[in-house]
Order: structure tokens, then C-alpha cells, then sequence
């Protein structure tokens, strides 16, 4: 009888923990989610009144290397492929200098235009159905069609 009562409580215990687990939601961190929409309005600031490109370069991948989970990523990069995108065509108003060597490394027109492809093309893979997905479809045609061969 003991047994029975004890091979009872055992299959139970196991239940509830499988039922538990199956129902498991990811945590949002609140502050880490009100700290990434801080980021994530600031670079909107940037991106849309000043073309301020290399600012949102610096929120976005602040914010990504902190909280890629964050619950608006695909805004967020959106405007870092886009901001990649009109840097490496020298537009906005934060000029990169290529004459510093840390400028020049991160801001070099190859690679903001391989950032652009892989933040857009991430995008388009969180959310296929986004609401910039035809703007992103364009950019990475355009970006794809000019890569030299190889690429």
C-alpha cells in the first residue's frame, strides 16, 4: 500500500512538472524592454530628423547586444539596414571618417553594406510579413545585384 501511495505521488509530481514546463512563456525583463524602447525611440529621433546614421548604428547594437529579445527588434533593425544602406552611400549627416582607423574599420562602405544585407535579411527571417518588407526587398536587391562577384 505504501508503495502504491508513494509510485502516486511520484507519477503526480511528475505531471504537474511536465505540465509546468509545457507552459513555460519567455520572461520579459521590464527594465531591459524600457531601456531598449528608450534606445529604440532615440534612434527613430536620429534616423528620421537628423540622419544621424552612425547614432543608430551605436543604439542598435547596444541594445541588440543586451536584449535581442527586445519585443520591437524588427523596427530596430530595420533602421540599422537602412542607416547601414545610406552610409555606405556617404548620405546623412554624420560623415564617416576613413582616415581614422576605428572609422574605417567599422564604417567602411563593404562592410555597412554586408551589415545592411544581414540586419534587413534578419528582419525579413524574425518577421516575413513585416511591415517594412517591401522598402527592405528593395534595398537588398539593389545591395545583392551590386555585390561583386563572389559575394
Amino acid at each position: 500500500m505504501k508503495r502504491l501511495l508513494l509510485l502516486a505521488i511520484i507519477v503526480s509530481g511528475i505531471s504537474i512538472t511536465v505540465t509546468a514546463q509545457r507552459n513555460v512563456t519567455p520572461a520579459v525583463d521590464p527594465i531591459l524592454e524600457t531601456d531598449a524602447k528608450h534606445n529604440l525611440d532615440v534612434a527613430r529621433q536620429a534616423f528620421r530628423l537628423k540622419k544621424a546614421y552612425k547614432g543608430v548604428l551605436m543604439r542598435f547594437e547596444e541594445t541588440y547586444a543586451a536584449y535581442p529579445e527586445f519585443s520591437n527588434i524588427e523596427e530596430f533593425l530595420y533602421l540599422a539596414g537602412m542607416s547601414s544602406y545610406y552610409l555606405s552611400q556617404n548620405k546623412g549627416k554624420q560623415k564617416v571618417n576613413l582616415k581614422s582607423e576605428k572609422e574605417k574599420e567599422k564604417f567602411a562602405p563593404a562592410k555597412l553594406r554586408e551589415d545592411a544585407v544581414a540586419y534587413l535579411s534578419l528582419m525579413l527571417e524574425k518577421n516575413p510579413q513585416s511591415q517594412y518588407k517591401d522598402e527592405a526587398d528593395k534595398v537588398l536587391e539593389e545591395l545583392k545585384a551590386a555585390a561583386p562577384p563572389g559575394q
